[in-house]
């Protein structure tokens, strides 16, 4: 399996991402994941969408409960896009979270039990086994359009950045 040391960092401190990074321009690989209802859930059972992918270490954590309400605000704004936020949290926190900071609009998934989406992306941190901040977007094709990994996992994503790049993809 293939180690990229030092793409991202946590606190400073150098990290390993696991897998090959996705790029843009790559076929998106379809992955597993689990929902907040313990159900299995693929990337393909949102095929004919365009997808954003919002990827957090932790739901429980400042930066990502910002980044997801963030999300879930753009989301339901726009109904033929599906919003995915995948983390290795449990899916009982996941559930737990949706339903006390208001999260309906965007797809809540844990890829805690087998870290698929994390190898298949280049998104796991070996260390933590968490994954790293970041956004994918995959056109309706199914070909990544755009990809963002945060340097710095305590720090935000160029949420504008992505946001330009979809509503450019939906003209």
């Amino acid at each position: 399996m293939k180690k990229n040391y030092g793409i991202v960092t946590f606190l400073s401190q150098p990290m390993t991402l696991l897998g090959d990074i996705i790029k843009v321009g790559m076929k998106a690989p379809d992955f597993q994941v689990v929902n907040k209802e313990l159900k299995n859930v693929n990337l393909h059972d949102f095929e004919g969408k365009i997808r954003v992918i919002s990827a957090v270490p932790s739901i429980d954590t400042g930066i990502c409960d910002l980044q997801t309400r963030r999300f879930n605000e753009e989301a339901s704004k726009m109904k033929d896009v599906a919003f995915l936020s995948v983390s290795c949290d449990l899916p009982f926190a996941l559930n737990r979270y949706c339903g006390t900071a208001g999260i309906d609009n965007i797809v809540m998934l844990s890829d805690h039990l087998t870290t698929d989406f994390g190898l298949k992306y280049g998104f796991l941190i070996e260390e933590l086994r968490i994954l790293t901040r970041g956004i994918i977007i995959i056109d309706k094709d199914n070909t990544v359009k755009y990809v963002q990994i945060v340097k710095e996992i305590a720090g935000h994503p160029d949420y504008d950045k992505a946001m330009e790049q979809l509503r450019e993809m939906i003209r």
